[in-house]
């Protein structure tokens, strides 16, 4: 069985590697039972996220249905032939990881499938606490390894980074949601056109959430803030480059950062962290 368990890992790691070279680029840094577990955990929610955004030749909300039904079958039964359903309920059952988490993402899911606008600041917070916040909560159940009193510390600033996390992802994919998606995640964009305005109001809350993070951040355990500060610098460079460009430039095209930079950031904070600076 421990080979099933393995394999399962392993394609998770797989579809990390592939959807998000970034992110699977930071997560080498994990010890690899961490490792794992965090692969898991991107396992399950990038193939969730791939059926509302990609699928549009299937039924959708089928696919979704099964995948969930497929995912509590898992649990009940301890194995699933689905090795991305495989490796996360052995993640959730390890790490205890709460059944509203992976409701409250699910949810937020269900509204990709139909929602397109949205218009208050209510609607964008719920949708960001199920599509990012609890994300974070899940990687913080595995960072945290059942120190209660240390997740309890760090559970709102673990939510701060993935709420800053998803928003510059917004960011980065205005052209795809409003062109292709028909989406706009920020209620500002529902009645107003994106301009340097409506654009640096979102960069001050995103900046907000940064700092929030960035306190949570320094309490982390060893083992995890390597990776973890890594992906911080990532999107914080990412941030900063989308400040510099004009909002008529960001509505045309995706705004990335090249692999030279990637590399970069990484071998600063590697350093950093050999020195102890963070």
């Amino acid at each position: 069985m421990q080979r099933f368990h393995t394999v399962a890992y392993k394609i998770a790691t797989l579809v990390t590697k592939h959807y998000s070279t970034s992110f699977y680029s930071a997560s080498r840094f994990f010890p690899k039972e961490m490792r794992d577990a965090i692969f898991g955990i991107y396992g399950f929610v990038r193939f969730a996220d791939e059926i509302v955004d990609t699928f549009h030749e299937h039924n959708k909300p089928f696919l979704l249905d099964k995948f969930e039904h497929d995912f509590y079958e898992a649990m009940e039964q301890g194995i699933s032939m689905n090795p991305i359903l495989h490796a996360f309920q052995l993640t959730v059952k390890k790490y205890q990881i709460p059944d509203r988490h992976i409701q409250a993402f699910l949810k937020s899911m269900r509204d990709d499938l139909h929602k397109k606008n949205y218009q208050t600041q209510a609607e964008i917070d719920e949708y960001v606490y199920g599509s990012a916040d609890v994300i974070g909560l899940m990687c913080l159940k595995v960072f945290c390894n059942g120190d209660q009193a240390l997740y309890n510390d760090l559970e709102k600033p673990a939510m701060k980074l993935g709420s800053a996390f998803q928003k510059v992802n917004f960011l980065r994919d205005l052209q795809n949601d409003i062109e292709y998606l028909d989406r706009r995640y920020f209620p500002c964009l529902v009645d107003q056109e994106f301009n340097e305005t409506t654009k640096n109001q979102i960069i001050n809350e995103i900046e907000a959430d940064f700092n929030e993070a960035y306190q949570g951040m320094k309490k982390l355990p060893k083992t995890c803030k390597l990776p973890v500060y890594i992906a911080y610098s990532y999107y914080s460079t990412l941030l900063n480059k989308i400040k510099r460009i004009p909002s008529k430039e960001i509505i045309k095209k995706r705004i990335r950062i090249p692999n030279t930079i990637k590399f970069l950031i990484i071998t600063k904070v590697f350093i950093y962290s050999k020195l102890n600076i963070i």
